[in-house]
């Protein structure tokens, strides 16, 4: 007879795999971690309770929690804030943390948003806690910083190699792109180490919590532009300054936004000249390239 092949899902439970979900010991129902989407559940309470008390939650707070999993963190954050706000994907996890709140004082500070927190839109809160899938970090920590009005902190738990890029500073191994940009736009602090025990199932690699404050009023740039410039600067790690906008690719993006520039402003576009008026708009009167015959070189 042959096997019956079987199927992985990625995103979405049965309601038979969720009623087959485990037991503790007093008969609440643990749900089953779902690894396909990133799922580590924080199983240490007194972690829980010392990222809540990182967070500093005021009674008047209204808190957004990314990924409230089983809910520890959760009912922490509904004894201290005026409402919590949860973004959860999976569907077995908000019953999860409906079923622990049903009943209870905190019921109707609770309001859950089924969606992904990459896409979905996210309301006005004070203060952030996240305990979210590490292949997403990235993306959701500029979601956080470019969100408006302003917050005032976000304790987040990353993998930990993500959490030191996040404040690496110049000379750092670590030190990238992800680093320019995050202190740009915020204060980052390491607040403490998470060794792997502490997750249920057990990750492959260490976390960290960080706390992170974004800077208001933020810096007078345009995030983007300045980004396409750091993402220059850093696309080859040993490559210098110089080298890096010489190559041909770099130039004609350069050439485009200074034609773009010079017609916006009303400026005669000098076409021989215009690598090194782009320097110079790019990094101030006086950049790295003070060489004459650099200068001819990137003319060529």
């Amino acid at each position: 007879m042959p096997k019956e092949k079987k199927v992985k899902r990625r995103h979405h439970t049965t309601t038979a795999e969720a009623a087959g979900a485990s037991q503790n010991s007093r008969g609440r129902t643990l749900a089953t971690p779902n690894t396909d989407l990133g799922q580590h559940f924080l199983k240490n309470p007194a972690i829980a309770a010392e990222i809540v008390a990182k967070a500093a939650i005021r009674s008047t707070d209204i808190c957004l929690e990314v990924g409230p999993g089983t809910g520890n963190i959760t009912m922490k954050l509904l004894e201290q804030a005026k409402k919590v706000i949860a973004v959860e994907f999976d569907p077995r996890m908000i019953a999860e943390v409906q079923k622990r709140v049903q009943n209870t004082e905190h019921a109707q500070r609770l309001h859950i948003i089924h969606g992904d927190a990459i896409k979905v839109q996210l309301p006005f809160f004070d203060v952030c806690v996240a305990n979210l899938p590490y292949q997403i970090s990235s993306p959701f920590v500029f979601k956080l910083l470019s969100h408006r009005p302003m917050f005032r902190c976000a304790v987040v738990m990353f993998q930990e190699e993500f959490a030191k890029r996040l404040s690496a500073r110049p000379g750092d191994e670590l030190y990238c792109r992800l680093s320019v940009n995050t202190q740009l736009l915020a204060k980052v602090d390491q607040l403490l180490k998470v060794g792997r025990s502490n997750f249920r199932p057990p990750p492959k690699v260490e976390s960290r919590v960080v706390r992170i404050e974004p800077k208001n009023p933020p810096p007078p740039v345009n995030f983007t532009e300045w980004d396409g410039m750091v993402k220059i600067i850093f696309n080859r790690k040993n490559k210098t300054l110089r080298a890096s906008f010489c190559t041909k690719p770099v130039l004609k993006v350069l050439e485009d936004n200074y034609k773009t520039y010079c017609s916006l402003h009303n400026l005669v576009c000098r076409v021989r000249g215009w690598p090194w008026a782009c320097y110079v708009l790019c990094l101030g009167r006086r950049p790295c390239l003070r060489h004459q015959a650099a200068r001819r070189r990137c003319a060529r």
